[in-house]
Formats: C-alpha cells, structure tokens, sequence
C-alpha cells in the first residue's frame, strides 16, 4: 500500500528544506534504512535515510526546490500501484485547511456602489518622501465649504523628513477633511474629498472602503505627476524677509514650484513680492522679477568667474544576485528576532594576557594537543559560569531558566554563514579535551558534517574575531542563551605597572547581555572572574 513520506523536521529551527540532491528516482526500489535524498537544512546538508520499502512512485519536489516541514516529500509503494488518489487527498487536505481559515475572515459587502454620478474626487495622501508612511496635517489652509483651485495651497504637511506644503489638484468644492490638524494620515489614504457642493461623498467614500478605487476616478495625468513631485522635493524653507511675503513666524510664503523655479535662476526669493493670496509668492512672480542693480553685481561677479571643469569619468554598473541559502534565511530570521525582542546591553573589559601567554607556552610543551587562546578563553568562561549560574541562563517568556550544566557555544564561520557547534560539560572538561573537540567540531562544521545534536542545547556562546585582527566589537545573542561573548585580538599596547609604564599584552572582551536576564551587576560579576582567571591562568588546571 503506498505511503506518504513527509519532509521531516531535521532541526529545532527548521522550517522547510531544499533537495540538495536525490539518490532514488521514480521507479527505483528503495529499502527501509536507504539513502534517498540530501537536503539542505537551515544549518547543514543532512541524509535522509527512507524508513518505507517499496518503489519511489512520486517525487514532490526537483532537486534546488524547497519543501515545507511535513509537506510531500515522496510517494512509496508498490510498483505501479495508483497514487494520485492518495496525493490528491493530501492535497484537498490541505485546502480544506486553507478554505477553514478563509471562513474565519470577515466577509466584504458583495453589492459594488455605484459612484459613477457622483461628481466628487477623493484626495489621497501622496508620498512625499522615499521613506514616507504616513503624513500629520500641520495646518489647514481650506476648510469643508471652501472653494479651491488647481495649484491652490491646500494643507501643510508633517512628513518624517520635513513640513511641506501641498497643493491642490482638483478644483471644486472642499466636501470632507479626512482629518483634523495634529492628526496622521497613511500615505494613500483619504486626505479630502472635493467636487461639486452638495454631491454624495459619503458614498465615495463608502465605495473606497468597500475596495479599490472608485470607477470615476481618474488617473493623474503626466502633468499633475510632475507637478506632484516638485511638492515632493521642496520641503519649506525658513528664513526672514523685510517685505510682506514672511508670515507672524518668519518663514517666506512660497509655492514649491515658485521656490524651485527661484533656486534654478538663482534668485533670493526674500526679494520677490508675492501677488498670490495674502502676498504668497507664486509661479508668475518669479517669472517677473527684475533683481536691483545691487543684487545683480553678485550675480555677475559669479558669472565672469572661470567654471571649474571636472574630469568625465567612465564607468559601468553592475551587480550580481545570489540565492538565499536556508541556513542564511535562519540566521537574518534567528538574529533579527533575537536583536529586537531581547534588551540588548553591553558590557566591555580589558584583560592583560602576559601570564597567559607565558601558560599557554608551557602547556603546549606537554599537552597532546596544540592549546589555543580560543581553548583557554572558552575554559575560562565555563569556570566563570559555574560561579555565576545567573549568566548561564534563558529567558522563557513566563520564567527563567537557570542551567545547573555548562554547554558552551563556539561561533564557526562557513562560507555560507555561521554555525554554533556545542563543547557539552566545558567546565568539567580539561584544556586538552576542549582543544581537541573544538577542533573537530570546527572541521565537521566547515565539511558540514555536524549533527543536529552537535549544534543544540547551549547555554553561553563565545565568538571570536581577534585572529582577524579585530581589536574588540558587539555580538547579537544567541537565543535561548541570555549572553554571548565576543573576542578580540591580543595587542601589545603601553599599560601602568606598579607605577611603571612598561608594554603589556591587552585582549578586550565584551559581554552583551539580555538585560529581561541579567542585569549590569551580575554582567560585571561574570567579567571580573574571567578576567581573574585568565590573568591568574594556573587557576584553569585547579
């Protein structure tokens, strides 16, 4: 009888998986224990062994495609036995689902209004920024009742990067304010609504609501296109004027178009006289203005002045995109939730490595195996834990766990990202014994042989950037853990000694903390033990 294979979840973070590589096609026989696929995981390329006997009847997914946890990965059963039934009851499953969810969902009004009499437009909030949201009506210059006109100062608009003004596109009567000063609009949103007095707005407004844009609205032409981008560049400028274009707060009472048109020519719009609505300056004023033989001397001066001319340079753009891997999409997802859901803080010390140094030669003269500062930093850290237990812990939502065991995570870079390979019991372990597992851990992680189980269960991450020559910097936690250490390089620097000035070696560590966790005291605890036991380094052997 056939069965159903579903892609199995090969870790605590997976989500989905990519056939690496298929190692039975459709019709090959395939024995319980067999190898039948390699897929691509959020943190390695694992095997996957059939646990089904019989003939490969269906594959659900080419080799580079991606499919979700406990989604179809294959069809196993007896040679040509009819799985399609079996297949399309998986699949009607799953859209039985979908269809339970879509229940759940309001349903909208099915009767469409009918707008296509109603002689009104709706205004909408125009982004007037790249990074522009939402607008907050600063002030109003019409209110419901108040005749506008095409290029007619409307409001004054609050945006995130400037107050700019907005003018009107439309000519008619102001029907409906979409919101009262001090208040936010999203971009898109309903701003006003102007057409001919008396008309039915509340039914274009109703129609906008129900969905879409009504039918009688028309498409902004090219014209009002570029007009709206010039209110969009000139955010309003401040400054005083001696004539009667400066309002109560001394800013000049300018259209963007005028202030554009101003700077382009190179005119001091101060200077201008406004003939628009109480003395603001528009389009015509500028296309008028005489500058004084006074204001033209500076103009001239600048205009004899020799132009510099700048070399042309030729070049080319180009750029190249690469696909996401499932272990880079897990960690933009894991550290991104982990940087802006858990309080970073951070904690920064320097650490004199002479005696360390000296240790670290003496016992690379016996040890079995070459001991590196890495080795030592990470012994160092498991001996510090087990006396501040506070540090060695996680934050879980309604309680904190505090590990009684030490399982200390090494950050190894890859060429695809980052992976965490585990030293279980570190603080029990000898230097010898961590040296010899991280280095092969190191190089399962780089041949991407580790295990899920290798990489699983820390409590207390360490990454170090010092063999790249990085003097100190920040790391993100590694959830669950509540901090992660980052290491830098060991530098000889000038340092006091009993009064002397004399050359030491300085290694920087900095601690971030999950401060739901731990707090700066407990942080600065931790820190001065490891500190201690490094510049103190026979205390390691105790």
């Amino acid at each position: 009888m056939a069965e159903i294979v579903k892609m199995p979840k090969m870790s605590d973070t997976m989500e989905e998986g990519v056939i690496a590589v298929w190692h039975k096609k459709v019709g090959d026989k395939v024995e319980s224990g067999e190898l039948m696929a390699e897929i691509e995981t959020d943190k390695a390329t694992m095997d996957y062994e059939s646990f089904h006997e019989g003939t490969v009847l269906y594959l659900g997914a080419k080799e580079g495609e991606a499919v979700a946890v406990n989604g179809i990965l294959a069809i196993v059963g007896e040679e040509g036995e009819d799985y399609k039934a079996l297949l399309n009851g998986a699949q009607e499953e799953a859209t039985e689902e979908k269809k339970e969810e879509k229940k759940a969902e309001p349903q909208k009004a099915a009767e469409k209004i009918d707008t296509s009499n109603i002689n009104a437009e709706i205004v909408r909030m125009p982004k007037m920024s790249d990074t522009m949201e939402e607008g907050v009506i600063a002030a109003w210059h019409k209110k419901v009742g108040d005749k506008v006109e095409a290029g007619e100062l409307m409001a004054e608009i609050e945006t995130d990067k400037a107050t700019m003004e907005y003018e009107s596109y439309h000519d008619g009567t102001v029907l409906y304010l979409g919101a009262e000063e001090g208040s936010s609009v999203k971009v898109d949103g309903i701003l006003a609504v102007v057409g001919e007095e008396g008309a039915d707005y509340e039914a274009l407004i109703k129609a906008d609501q129900q969905g879409g844009t009504p039918d009688d609205e028309p498409t902004p032409t090219a014209k009002e296109e570029s007009k709206q981008e010039e209110a969009k560049s000139e955010p309003i400028s401040s400054g005083s004027s001696s004539n009667n274009t400066s309002g109560s707060n001394g800013r000049i009472k300018a259209s963007p178009l005028a202030k554009k048109m101003a700077e382009e020519r190179g005119i001091d719009i101060s200077l201008v006289k406004g003939s628009g609505d109480g003395g603001r300056i528009v389009k015509r004023d500028v296309e008028n203005y005489v500058p004084s033989q006074q204001a033209q001397a500076p103009a001239q001066e600048a205009a004899a002045a020799p132009a510099v001319q700048l070399p042309k340079v030729v070049g080319e753009e180009s750029f190249e995109e690469m696909r996401v891997s499932q272990m880079r999409k897990t960690i933009a997802k894991r550290l991104s939730q982990s940087k802006f859901t858990a309080p970073h803080f951070y904690l920064t010390m320097e650490i004199n490595m002479d005696k360390a140094i000296e240790a670290r030669k003496s016992m690379n003269e016996v040890s079995p195996v070459k001991i590196s500062f890495n080795d030592m930093v990470i012994k160092a850290a498991s001996v510090a834990l087990r006396k501040h237990p506070q540090v060695n812990s996680s934050w879980l939502e309604d309680k904190i766990r505090i590990n009684h065991h030490v399982h200390i995570g090494v950050a190894v870079a890859v060429d695809e990202g980052l992976l965490v390979p585990v030293v279980r019991f570190a603080d029990s372990k000898p230097l010898s014994h961590i040296s010899a597992e991280v280095k092969e851990l190191g190089g399962k992680a780089k041949n991407k042989k580790l295990q899920p189980e290798e990489m699983s269960g820390n409590t207390f991450t360490i990454s170090n950037l010092g063999m790249f020559g990085i003097d100190e910097f920040t790391a993100i936690i590694n959830p669950p853990d509540a901090c992660i250490m980052a290491v830098g390089g060991i530098k000889e620097t000038a340092v006091v000694k009993d009064g002397q000035l004399t050359i030491g070696n300085i290694m920087k560590v900095t601690l971030s903390c999950d401060h739901r966790v731990v707090d700066g005291a407990v942080g600065s605890a931790f820190l001065q033990t490891f500190k201690s036991l490094l510049e103190d380094p026979v205390r390691l052997l105790v």
